[in-house]
């Protein structure tokens, strides 16, 4: 076959082949779109699908193809992600940058190489080639030696030279190939899947993945009519990034983030393998066996689970119901044909498009998914203690039967633009409150008021005494409504885990305050006051106590009879032992003296003894010193009963610190 005929017929082959254009998208919040496309693959024709290379990991492992009417598909093929450096490292020959002619004809040696030189053409085998710097008088030489096929040696100015040519097709192919491998390693962002079929029948095909896509947006609309009850309208926005239109597609919304994540399986991976040799070549080594563990049992692999993304049997959803249209205003909810259906799945819900969906590429589009009656009402609220004004505010309650995707809500009243709020998810049933003005025409002031900490309980076990002290705290919100029209308040008061409240219950609670709802009247002042306790205890041994001390205990209000008698008897128990102790200190007292003057007669006897005439005296001190003697014994004993006594009573103490109980 002629070369001519042979690109006729990939041309023909080209113009046939099968095109599966995207029927369905299902984008998600995670950051990930659900895409499947389809169309008739003719007997023995393949088809292109084109991705970006960061999109091939989630193409690869999400992709599955059906087929319908009995054919089969012969396989799938994809560009691979071989690293550049791998693929080059497998040409005889490396190019870097900004490297001379001579460094690459270096590395032919031994080829066949033509050269034209003036007027004359040199054949001959390639020897080397080297770069002479050059220095102020010359430039740098760039020269090759050949071996001629006349035999001659000789080597040539390449710089002279008008042509190099190697006649070995090999080598001029591994040249074409190593650029065709940088040129293509230029294009990174685009790979190709390839999906096959050697089928004697044409049939119907779809293939369906996922790749990264923008997170759809949600945008609302909060009209309220005169008589107050709001309107909601939803639009999504969504962005089509593919490259490619989608055209009349079945377009689905997911609200709900189901877990997601990249996995490599694109790139090739390679194992670094063990060298291995014949026993016969390995010198012998001693074996050193382990002991036995019993019997591992393999474990069994669990299912696999992941993300059930939608197929085409989600046309069967159930549809939505739409509100009506208000007219007469600056503002009303607008005029389009049908909302979205809606279907729970699991923990996401779904917003399936009813009418085909046209995108171009690098567009995007506002879809209606909600036109809806609401329940709802206008109210203040005030959350922010810095500041003197409330927001004008709405309580919303989903009663659309709808899970309510999370964006912003642009609010109309009386037919004019009120203010714009941010509302996260909400599920159907479920009530969320949003602020979208200032009031101004109602101020709001706070007082804080406290307490000094009371006693509020006494209670002693095992020695130690507990007390429970109580500090309150008010908080006064002073509300002034300069406005001729009656309002609703929501004060959001916040939760402090360590008080409790003590007066006003709140109408609802969150995870941070408690939310109060007051009535204002037409032009008038209200004062709102919240107030609250903390209570907290405090142990301590009564055996450290003085007695003082305890007598302000037993003047507590808050004690009772049966701890003000224990009390009393702990402290009468102190006090006898306080007493015998005061009795010891007194005898140690008079004991110490005794010894005292007992030291200064010994010694005025010493004095005297030598002295003649001086008997008389010593005789004196002599029945002195007997007489304190006398005294000392008599004191001692005395200590000794009252040590026993307060040893006594000091037992008696414990016993009733150990059994004090109220």
């Amino acid at each position: 076959m002629s070369l001519r005929a042979a690109s006729a017929v990939l041309l023909c082959l080209n113009l046939s082949a099968a095109e599966l254009p995207v029927r369905q998208v299902v984008l998600y919040k995670h950051g990930i779109g659900f895409f499947e496309r389809s169309g008739v693959l003719a007997a023995g024709e393949s088809v292109r699908l084109d991705f970006k290379a960061e999109e091939m990991n989630d193409v690869l492992k999400s992709l599955t193809i059906e087929e319908k009417g009995g054919g089969k598909v012969n396989g799938l093929r994809y560009d691979s992600s071989i690293p550049l450096d791998q693929k080059l490292a497998e040409f005889p020959i490396a190019i870097a940058d900004g490297q001379p002619l001579t460094a690459v004809l270096d590395q032919l040696k031994g080829a066949k190489v033509e050269i034209s030189l003036g007027g004359e053409k040199l054949v001959g085998t390639i020897i080397g080639a080297r770069a002479i710097p050059g220095d102020k008088d010359r430039h740098e030489q760039q020269q090759v030696s050949l071996l001629l096929d006349s035999g001659d040696l000789r080597t040539l100015e390449l710089a002279a030279t008008s042509s190099i040519h190697f006649p070995d097709p090999k080598v001029q192919l591994q040249f074409r190939d190593y650029l065709a491998t940088l040129a293509g390693a230029r294009s990174k962002d685009k790979r190709s899947l390839y999906i096959d079929s050697t089928d004697a029948k044409s049939r119907e095909v779809s293939a369906s993945y996922i790749i990264p896509a923008p997170v759809w947006k949600s945008s609302y609309r909060l009209i309220f009519d005169a008589s107050g009850q709001p309107m909601l309208e939803g639009w999504a926005i969504v962005d089509n990034t593919t490259g490619e239109d989608w055209t009349n597609v079945r377009m689905s919304l997911i609200s709900g983030k189901p877990i997601s994540f990249i996995s490599a399986l694109y790139e090739p991976k390679y194992i670094q393998r063990l060298a291995a040799d014949l026993a016969e070549d390995q010198a012998i080594a001693p074996t050193v066996y382990s002991g036995t563990l019993g019997d591992l049992a393999s474990p069994a692999n669990g299912p696999n689970s992941g993300v059930v993304v939608p197929r085409a049997a989600l046309k069967s959803s159930q549809p939505g119901s739409g509100g009506g249209v208000l007219s007469g205003n600056l503002a009303s909810a607008s005029t389009f044909a049908a909302t979205a259906q809606t279907r729970e799945l699991g923990d996401l819900f779904e917003y399936s498009i009813a009418t085909p969906v046209t995108v171009k590429k690098n567009e995007s589009a506002m879809l209606p998914f909600l036109q809806q009656k609401i329940t709802g009402r206008r109210l203040l609220i005030y959350s922010d203690a810095s500041m003197q004004n409330p927001f004008n505010a709405a309580e919303l309650t989903n009663s659309t039967g709808k899970t309510l995707d999370g964006g912003p809500i642009t609010v109309f009243d009386a037919g004019a633009y009120a203010g714009e709020a941010l509302v996260e998810t909400v599920k159907a049933t479920d009530k969320r409150l949003i602020n979208y003005a200032v009031d101004l025409g109602t101020r709001i002031t706070t007082a804080f008021d406290s307490t000094a900490d009371s006693v509020r309980e006494l209670h002693a076990s095992h020695g130690i005494v507990t007390t429970s002290y109580s500090s309150r705290q008010t908080k006064t919100y002073t509300i002034r409504n300069v406005d001729p029209k009656a309002k609703t308040l929501i004060i959001e008061h916040p939760i402090r885990p360590e008080f409790h409240l003590l007066s006003a219950k709140p109408a609802e609670s969150t995870a941070k305050a408690y939310r109060f709802e007051v009535k204002l009247a037409p032009s008038g002042e209200t004062r709102f006051a919240v107030e609250e306790e903390h209570v907290y205890s405090r142990g301590t041994s009564i055996s450290n106590l003085k007695n003082d001390q305890i007598v302000i205990y037993l003047e507590n209000k808050s004690l009772s009879d049966a701890g003000r008698r224990a009390l009393q008897q702990i402290v009468d128990g102190k006090n006898r032992i306080g007493s015998y102790d005061a009795q010891l200190k007194s005898i140690e007292t008079q004991i110490g003296n005794l010894n005292k003057d007992q030291d200064r007669t010994r010694q005025n006897i010493a004095s005297l003894n030598p002295v003649s005439g001086q008997q008389q005296q010593v005789d004196v001190y002599a029945r002195k010193l007997a007489d304190q003697e006398t005294q000392l014994a008599k004191l001692r004993d005395q200590q000794s009963d009252i040590q026993l006594k307060r040893s006594a009573a000091q037992s008696t103490l414990d016993e009733l610190l150990e059994r004090i109980e109220f």
